[in-house]
């Protein structure tokens, strides 16, 4: 009887908790390391497109998001400055019947919680920063801060834009700056009706060089959030954000129409982060070690689909092992590959452009994705072997 590999998943964010999810549910022994010393409700809003929900779906956890979510019935791309409506892009019922699932706009944090809490509380461990790890061909050992060891058959390196993982396939490489940042904050609802103003549940505001996308994260519409893409030539800070202010916002958004004027004056807090990237890596696997999400293929929020991305990744791994068995692990990294550098590729390309869904135009090959049901393609070489 063939033994049950024991998998290790580095990183507890979306790509990780999805990746750890859908390894326990199809029965691998599988655990993940987190270096947070416990889960706190982080970040802000999110988009999940159809796509995404149909991981969710796999997952167990669809329903609870499309209740607790916004669901904008349409995206709306809009002059930053005159108002014009440059597209208006059909969402609600008819991402559900067109796509398959529905597209919600969450709080990143309520979203994280959930999937979080998809997983065995008994096989996540806190408070686990991996400092080495070690492939030594039957097994991989990780060395973790606090001194401790575990071994694992299988490590995946779901650990982020400076993945430790990376670097050990790689060697070290900081990812590059784009000469963007973005800034985020949430807004209470209650001040906005002060306003004679329409905020729509779901619109980005576009000029030349910057724009600033804005949607709620709760089914209520109780909170309001936007993330601004504006340029700035250097970043000269050691930290991953820093505080930014109202005045600084309303410099970046001089002359932009009254509503997003509306918007920063009733912003309390603001952060500024740095966009990182790196250009598409040449593996995304090495002998018992595998990356999925930032940590292969980090990208602008442009399309709002980075981290749909790592939960595309996390489902078609989990996919590819089931399809060809964890015993020949590098076919399954491989077929892996296979089935998800092109799309990333081309997402982090159009992320990078910042074009999406500036102008009318059919979504349909990201939305209609479904990573559970698309035929795989195999590499070349495991064509030749079957037809050998």
């Amino acid at each position: 009887m063939t033994k049950t590999p024991r998998i290790a998943v580095i990183g507890a964010g979306l790509g990780g908790a999805a990746a750890g999810a859908l390894l326990q549910q199809a029965g691998y022994d599988t655990r993940v390391y987190e270096q947070a010393p416990a889960f706190s409700r982080l970040g802000a809003g999110i988009h999940l497109g159809p796509n995404v929900m149909k991981v969710m779906r796999q997952i167990g956890i669809e329903t609870q998001l499309a209740e607790m979510g916004s669901h904008p019935e349409q995206w709306f791309s809009r002059d930053g400055k005159t108002g014009e409506y440059l597209s208006r892009i059909p969402l609600g019922q008819q991402a559900r019947e067109q796509y398959g699932a529905s597209y919600i706009t969450v709080h990143r944090g309520d979203l994280h919680e959930l999937m979080v809490g998809a997983l065995d509380p008994h096989r996540l461990h806190f408070d686990k920063h991996l400092v080495d790890v070690d492939d030594r061909g039957d097994k991989v050992t990780m060395h973790f801060a606090d001194g401790t060891t575990e071994d694992a058959d299988i490590v995946i390196g779901a650990d982020g834009v400076n993945s430790r993982i990376r670097e050990k396939l790689l060697g070290k490489e900081a990812p590059t700056y784009s000469g963007w940042v973005a800034h985020r904050a949430i807004i209470s609802a209650e001040k906005l009706k002060a306003y004679e103003l329409d905020f729509e549940s779901c619109v980005k505001w576009w000029s030349e060089d910057r724009h600033m996308m804005v949607y709620f994260v709760t089914g209520d519409e109780k909170e309001y959030y936007y993330v601004t893409g504006v340029p700035e030539p250097e970043w000269n800070h050691d930290s991953s954000f820093v505080e930014s202010s109202r005045e600084e916002m309303r410099q970046a958004f001089e002359g932009y129409h009254p509503t997003v004027q509306a918007l920063i004056d009733c912003t309390e807090t603001v952060t500024k982060w740095p966009l990182l990237e790196r250009n598409p890596l040449p593996l995304w696997h090495d002998g018992r070690l595998v990356l999925l999400g930032d940590a292969c293929h980090p990208m602008k929020p442009h399309m709002a689909q980075g981290a749909a991305m790592a939960i595309e990744d996390a489902a078609m791994l989990v996919r590819c092992l089931k399809e060809v068995a964890t015993e020949q692990h590098q076919e399954a990294f491989e077929l892996y590959r296979q089935n998800r550098f092109e799309r990333a590729s081309r997402v982090q390309q159009v992320s990078h452009d910042n074009t999406w869904l500036r102008e009318n135009e059919d979504p349909a090959w990201v939305f209609a994705y479904d990573v559970h049901d698309v035929a795989l393609q195999y590499p070349a070489t495991a064509i030749e072997e079957q037809s050998a």
